[in-house]
């Protein structure tokens, strides 16, 4: 092989080791392309999944409170009317900010326990806030005067003789992206407390006597 095949040679051997260079590199580049697609959904599921089940577990835990306060605030009056009731939900559902209040409604409920340890419903009744009100609205309470709820009703508080104040909190979690969560959560609380400065705690005169 003279001079110039050898030149020749070398030359078409450095094409070509350029070539496969360049090839390498767009290999990686088609390689980090396909990495990125795989990656992405999976980081997108992290992210949302993260934001919509710790919102998720922010409003649960603000329904518990919501229902202890309540109760408390209920179990510490000696007597209540229509503007007492109606401060007390207003209090009360204010914590689930700066979540939507529109979606909470509570139920608070005085119950007598007799002598043969039936729970009986004396008064109860339901409160929400509307969009954009500063005041919750009552509400009719899906639970009754006379109704039994003794089986509700945990057997270490079924005290003879004695009164309950519960209250009940629900809310409908419905996420804002939805993209891990596909449908709304309803959560719900409860809390019992004894009546504090009295025996019970009439509502519009109800019961008229304890």
């Amino acid at each position: 092989m003279d001079l110039g095949e050898t030149m020749l040679a070398i030359a078409d051997i450095w094409r070509n080791g350029r070539r496969s260079v360049r090839d390498f590199a767009a290999d990686r580049r088609a390689l980090a392309a396909t990495e990125f697609a795989v990656i992405v959904p999976v980081m997108l599921v992290m992210f949302f999944g993260t934001v919509e089940f710790s919102s998720a577990v922010a409003i649960d835990r603000k329904v518990t409170l919501i229902a202890r306060t309540l109760s408390d605030l209920t179990s510490q009056s000696t007597t209540l009317v229509d503007s007492d009731m109606q401060n007390s939900f207003t209090a009360s559902i204010s914590i689930i900010m700066p979540y939507d209040a529109t979606l909470v409604r509570g139920t608070i409920s005085q119950i007598y326990i007799d002598a043969n340890s039936i729970a009986t419903v004396q008064w109860s009744k339901s409160g929400t806030i509307a969009s954009g009100a500063t005041q919750a609205t009552l509400a009719t309470s899906a639970r009754k005067a006379g109704d039994k709820v003794t089986s509700t009703i945990p057997a270490s508080l079924l005290m003879p003789k004695t009164y309950l104040v519960l209250s009940e909190v629900s809310y409908t979690y419905t996420p804002t992206v939805g993209y891990v969560l596909k449908s709304s959560i309803p959560l719900s609380d409860v809390s019992y407390t004894r009546p504090r400065q009295v025996s019970c705690v009439p509502y519009n005169g109800v019961p008229s006597s304890c």
